[in-house]
């Protein structure tokens, strides 16, 4: 489905009539943000599932069976079966057969990878220790790193005949990102295969399918890739490969094609309650966002079990975002006071008091949460609803922090800076409601560890933090906004922006180190809800990598959707 120009938004204008625009209003800075590349085009999906959607799913059961009995087939030859599963995961069907997957996992640990001198991976190549490795500790078995020591030459270095085997390094590229603190040799093995493999690519045979998955992988690494768009390009390499399996193949594109419809459906009635809130033209100072915002969920959970976690996520992030723009750019510090009051009281008594443009966010936010309250009511599980008040509550005392310093012209140290920082990221409100409706796999249990600020969700904070201020620091100072922590760093240290940049990324990289020991067994909760906090990371990896994507979100990001949301898979 090609998506229609002319759906796209106006340009945003100055205040209309329907806003209360107080005497300061000279005061109010404005980004300038571009408005929505989207407008209402998801509205056009129908909300009703057709005839033919019901036979493409009666062919994917029979489809999935047969994949199934492929996959059971193949547990008498360690190495097809590992060469199976890792295309099951690449091409987003892994969650059907989970519970296979995870047997099979455990099985080649134990009896290969559990005993110190694991002899029987001795015998195997660079890239089946790789891909083995990389495959179980996604997992959660604890690998040891060690099995990558007999690559190396007589002065500890790695073998240099290596570079000649592609497939190999590149195994070896993506399994080095499940590294924990301490493992030398991954990090080794990471610098290593990065410019090797940048080295090889002019002389491989383009467009060859390995030149274009090791270009691939350079920019976006499986382990801190999304499910959804990181299938949409395996397919396609899979395609290409003559080792493919058709059954598998037909499978994966008629499941892509399917959970699209699912997405589309979604979208279109998030899109509809988004058009009837007309934040666009009565809030134009804020992004408008909501496409965005279902397509940041979608990668936190994909799969169709969590259609409530994802319609209630996407409704708080997309008020969040509205929330964040108040206090970043528009708000007056006096209409701050009494807003952030007001969401400290909870009572839609207090709307009275704000002023109308914060009456609509205000009572938005009510409703969702009351919606959220209903939900949770009938599945006898509202407890969830305070954890998720109080993550709300707290996100919003610590935006009225930065708001104070920006208004008094304070820049903190980068501690005092980080302190309020990791709260205005968002991700550790995020990642406790991202439990709420993901139903009965959560205890209460649950809701008190992500609710304590564990080393896991402190790091997708930390990644979620550095990566935004490293991509957007400048168009936020141009427009006026509080000091980013690269000013903070800079104005603390003296050092260059240079030299703040590279000590963020390492910064980054310790992160990415801390959430995945936190993913190695015996894990703290089930390894489903770490996987939301770990999907939280990759989500903000995505789409921050090279620039603010959710800011400017008519370029790299808008791909993204079209390619997840819009075209479907062709089935030949």
């Amino acid at each position: 489905m090609e998506l229609n120009v002319n759906s796209i938004v106006p340009a945003a204008v100055s205040i209309t009539k329907n806003v209360m625009v107080p005497d300061s209003v000279a005061q109010r800075r404005s980004a300038n943000f571009h408005p929505s590349v989207w407008g209402y085009h998801f509205l056009s999906y129908s909300s009703n599932a057709t005839e033919a959607d019901g036979e493409m799913e009666q062919q994917l059961e029979q489809l999935k069976q047969k994949v199934r009995n492929i996959l059971m087939e193949a547990d008498h030859i360690p190495s097809q079966k590992l060469n199976l599963i890792d295309a099951i995961q690449r091409l987003g069907v892994a969650y059907h057969f989970q519970t296979e997957i995870e047997a099979s996992l455990e099985h080649i640990y134990e009896t290969y990878y559990h005993e110190p001198d694991h002899k029987n991976a001795e015998e195997e190549d660079l890239y089946a220790v790789a891909l083995s490795f990389r495959l179980l500790r996604q997992e959660g078995f604890p690998v040891s790193c060690d099995v990558f020591n007999k690559f190396k030459d007589n002065k500890g270095k790695f073998q240099q005949s290596l570079t000649d085997d592609v497939r190999g390094m590149l195994s070896l590229y993506e399994a080095a990102h499940l590294r924990v603190h301490g493992e030398d040799i991954l990090d080794e093995a990471l610098d290593f295969t990065t410019t090797h493999l940048n080295s090889a690519l002019p002389n491989l045979n383009n467009p060859s399918t390995i030149a274009a998955q090791v270009l691939h992988a350079l920019n976006q690494p499986i382990h801190k890739g999304l499910t959804r768009l990181e299938s949409r390009h395996y397919i396609s390499f899979y395609e290409q490969d003559d080792t493919h399996n058709k059954v598998l193949l037909d499978f994966a594109k008629l499941d892509f094609n399917l959970l699209q419809k699912l997405h589309q459906r979604e979208l279109s009635e998030i899109t509809r309650w988004w058009k009837d809130l007309d934040f666009a033209s009565k809030l134009p100072f804020a992004r408008d966002r909501v496409v965005e915002c279902y397509f940041w969920i979608l990668g936190v959970y994909f799969e169709p079990q969590y259609f409530l976690a994802r319609r209630i996520l996407t409704k708080v992030i997309s008020l969040t975002s509205i929330i964040d723009d108040i206090y970043d750019v528009y708000g007056t510090l006096e209409e701050l006071v009494l807003f952030t009051d007001v969401i400290q009281r909870w009572e839609s008594s207090a709307l009275d008091q704000l002023p109308e443009y914060m009456k609509l966010c205000y009572q938005a936010l009510m409703d969702v949460y009351n919606m959220i309250d209903e939900e949770m009511t009938r599945e006898g599980t509202s407890y969830r609803l305070d954890y998720a008040k109080y993550a709300m509550k707290n996100l919003v005392r610590a935006y009225f922090e930065e708001a104070k310093w920006f208004h008094e012209g304070y820049v903190p140290s980068m501690e005092e800076y980080m302190r309020v920082a990791l709260v205005t990221g968002a991700y550790k409100m995020l990642a406790t409601t991202s439990f709420v409706g993901m139903g009965d796999l959560v205890s209460k249990e649950a809701f008190e560890w992500v609710s304590s600020d564990p080393l896991i969700v402190e790091a997708a904070s930390v990644i979620c933090r550095l990566m935004d201020d490293m991509a957007g620091h400048k168009f936020e100072q141009e427009r006026g906004h509080v000091a980013s922590a690269v000013e903070c760093y800079m104005k603390q240290h003296g050092a260059t922006e240079e030299v703040v940049l590279l000590e963020f990324q390492k910064r980054v990289t310790n992160a990415w180190k801390d959430m995945n020991a936190e993913c190695l067994r015996p894990t703290a909760v089930p390894m489903p809800l770490l996987t939301r906090v770990l999907n939280l990371a990759r989500v903000i990896n995505v789409i921050y990598k090279d620039e603010d994507g959710y800011t400017h979100s008519g370029t790299k990001l808008k791909n993204f959707v079209i390619s997840v949301l819009i075209d479907s898979v062709p089935i030949n």
